[in-house]
């Protein structure tokens, strides 16, 4: 089988490389250059795109003896990523660039220039397993909770998943290092790279400041309706924050005060107390089957961060016209604070992803009988 992997210039994407080479597949390395201004050596454990990266990249495609290029696919994660994650902010919304980088960019743009060019497949350096199921390949958490990474693929489909592979979801993340040391790779202790990768100081809020500009607007009682404080744009907030809201404490009652609401169109940040933070109901959007589109309502464990907790739930499904996406409502057993639209939920059967949905919206109260 030819496979490109997927060589982000980290020790995970080094070893499945290595893996999928020993299974005797036909690899090709490929480095994804997504800067329009890579940098030459990393500014922090964040990033995953310098120059210095590639050469990372190289030097292990090099040690393998396998072909290595790079491509240039800058552009397309500009608009589909980074434009995204601004405009999400600009509506009041917090998306996850991880998710989106997965669905547009590594099984979209990638897969879709590989198959063109007479590949069966991409293998990535991510945390999870594909395990053989009785109607077609399905995706599994890794063996390493700590690790694992099904949260960020949710959004693959099944014909995705047909051509995906994750050499690394059986083993732990101390194994891949000490077996990157046994195969000579230089990068064997090389620190991990973590989102936001376009951001690289970590420092979002500053990050959407410089791209959006200013838009002043107020702070607002959820309670009162009172205007308790300024600020310099919706985007700098998100649900369930509480450090730099900017308060006038000497109005408040010494409660904690959090961000209960992003309203953009009004400019206006709702705070309020914790009791106000907590969901019991997600309504979804943009849905995504890992296989078979369910129908009706299935019992689940919902998942609305990548490393957060997992929680049952009861998820109502309505097939869409094209049989592969619906209408989704999903009601948790137990509620979770501070969930705001434009995140994703993963629903999962045990260890196995069944899809995912942009959250759209959310309620705090339990739906009635019958519904």
């Amino acid at each position: 089988m030819r496979v490109v992997a997927a060589m982000s210039g980290g020790v995970d994407s080094a070893v499945a490389a290595a893996r999928m080479l020993d299974a005797g597949h036909d690899v090709v390395g490929v480095h994804l250059a997504l800067s329009r201004n890579a940098s030459r050596l990393r500014e922090s454990a964040r990033g995953c795109c310098t120059l210095e990266d590639a050469g990372d990249a190289r030097r292990v495609a090099d040690r393998l003896g396998i072909p290595f290029y790079v491509w240039d696919l800058a552009e397309r994660f500009q608009r589909d990523v980074v434009e995204d994650f601004t405009a999400e902010y600009a509506a009041g919304r917090t998306p996850n660039p991880c998710l989106r980088c997965n669905e547009r960019i590594k099984f979209a743009a990638l897969l879709d220039k590989a198959v063109a060019l007479g590949f069966d497949a991409v293998a990535t350096g991510h945390y999870a397993r594909i395990v053989d199921g009785p109607e077609g390949r399905e995706l599994h958490r890794a063996v390493d909770p700590a690790k694992d990474q099904s949260y960020v693929l949710g959004v693959l489909t099944a014909d995705q998943l047909a051509r995906a592979y994750f050499p690394l979801g059986d083993t732990t993340k101390e194994r891949i290092r000490e077996e990157a040391a046994a195969r000579g790779f230089s990068i064997a202790r090389k620190p991990d790279s973590h989102d936001i990768c376009f951001i690289p100081d970590g420092d979002t809020r500053g990050f959407l400041s410089r791209a959006l500009g200013e838009a002043p607007g107020d702070l607002v009682d959820a309670t009162t309706g009172a205007v308790v404080g300024r600020h310099a744009g919706t985007h700098g907030f998100t649900v369930g924050q509480r450090r730099g809201l900017g308060l006038d404490r000497s109005s408040l009652d010494g409660q904690a005060r959090y961000v209960v609401e992003v309203d953009a169109n009004r400019r206006q940040v709702v705070i309020g107390t914790a009791d106000l933070l907590t969901v019991r109901e997600l309504h979804g959007e943009h849905v995504r089957w890992c296989g078979p589109a369910p129908l009706g309502h299935i019992r689940v464990g919902a998942q609305i961060r990548a490393h957060g907790e997992e929680v049952p739930a009861t998820a109502y499904l309505d097939r869409g016209q094209d049989g592969a996406a619906g209408r989704l409502r999903v009601h948790l057993d137990r509620g979770v604070r501070g969930v705001a639209s434009g995140q994703s939920v993963v629903l999962y059967d045990g260890t196995r992803v069944i899809g995912s949905a942009t959250i759209a919206a959310t309620e705090t109260r339990t739906p009635s009988a019958g519904r």
